[in-house]
């Protein structure tokens, strides 16, 4: 069952990620209510999804810096 739309939604990878496909991570906007994320090396793998208010919060402190590199 697809029941968020995965199977035809448009990932976007981080711009983090670097150039030959290690370290990558990938989300799907889009979907009501939820951020999904996946690791771009294993796109039939599975998906951790997160609240969307809480996926915002979480970019917002990262483009903050509140994060340690």
């Amino acid at each position: 069952m697809d029941r968020h739309g995965l199977r035809t939604a448009t990932w976007i990878k981080s711009s983090y990620s670097d150039r030959d496909g290690g370290d990558c991570i990938e989300v799907a906007p889009g979907i009501p209510d939820v951020v999904p994320v996946r690791d771009s090396k294993d796109p039939h793998g599975p998906a951790l999804f997160f609240p969307a208010a809480d996926w915002s919060s979480f970019v917002s402190a990262v483009k903050r810096g509140q994060f340690p590199a």
